[in-house]
């Protein structure tokens, strides 16, 4: 099978047998997949799509949630976690409307000109906002290529310029078809070319892979051991964002004590909060979410 087979093969696949998520649907805009590709890092689908949708619904395009504040961005992000990513991607849209006139670019330069958009995002948005003819290179495409075409079980943690060159060169020569086959290479890897326990005999493509034909014994169990959360700076940052998001204005340092016994701990975190943007001092005794009310004086961090 040649490469560009291969690419028909798996977008033919595709188009059978691809999960119904709302960012696929004809007529979404290049914002809202955006904002998908945006929630989508570090999380599962089942949990972006209903903050997908409640986010649109409320900012429709990047001109409504640039006219709001951090501090609603990293409310409406709820518990999706890394809210860092909020804010980030209001400075998208603040960006979008001062550079672009509330437009997403479709242009790769630009898009990676964007506060918060990386190598894979702009490319995804390029190739399915845009349809445009760019490798889009995440963990399940990479494992997707290393297996079918270089016969290797996985692949390295991080994106390599080479990962990019082997994805471009299965890509077909037709930008829409080449925008469908990324969409396609990366649905084969989130729910048949699994990190472990692959579905392997239900691969379109098994015949021609060159891992499958080394005979190698597909992996079994937990891909990786997972995080531990409990008890962790990530906890205690999430519990205080808690505190926050439900109230509107200050909240005072004495509130903010009672979320974790850990004084040392319970400090790190929230200077770890101010650091990142996500929260920020009122006078001496009191905290916000950032930009929660009129600008106030910085006070020491050390809390």
């Amino acid at each position: 099978m040649t490469q560009p087979d291969f690419a028909t093969v798996v977008s033919r696949w595709f188009q059978q047998h691809a999960r119904d998520l709302p960012w696929r649907e004809p007529g979404v805009t290049p914002w809202a997949i955006l904002v998908s590709e945006v929630m989508l890092q570090q999380t599962p689908v089942v949990r972006v799509v209903p903050a997908w949708h409640a986010w649109l619904a409320r900012w429709p395009d990047p001109a409504a949630l640039a006219a709001d504040t951090p501090a609603e961005a990293i409310r409406m992000w709820g518990r999706l976690g890394y809210p860092r990513r909020a804010v980030r991607l209001r400075e998208c849209a603040v960006a979008i409307v001062d550079r672009h006139g509330g437009q997403v670019p479709d242009r790769l330069e630009q898009l990676l000109a964007l506060p918060g958009v990386g190598t894979y995002t702009a490319r995804a948005v390029a190739a399915f906002a845009y349809g445009q003819r760019h490798p889009v290179v995440d963990t399940n495409v990479r494992r997707v290529v290393c297996r079918a075409v270089a016969g290797e079980p996985d692949a390295g943690p991080v994106t390599r310029p080479a990962d990019l060159v082997a994805t471009e060169e299965l890509l077909p020569a037709d930008p829409a078809a080449a925008a469908l086959a990324s969409a396609a290479f990366m649905e084969l890897g989130a729910v048949l070319c699994t990190a472990r326990s692959p579905r392997c005999t239900a691969c379109p493509v098994e015949s021609v892979c060159a891992w499958r034909a080394s005979g190698q014994e597909p992996p079994t169990g937990p891909s990786r051991r997972p995080q531990r959360y409990a008890g962790t700076d990530r906890q205690v940052r999430g519990l205080l964002l808690g505190v926050l998001r439900e109230t509107t204005g200050p909240v005072p340092h004495q509130r903010l004590d009672q979320v974790w016994t850990d004084d040392v701990q319970r400090a790190r975190a929230l200077a770890g909060l101010v650091q990142d943007g996500l929260v920020e001092p009122v006078g001496t005794d009191s905290f916000r979410l950032a930009g929660d009310g009129p600008s106030a004086p910085t006070t020491d961090l050390n809390v």
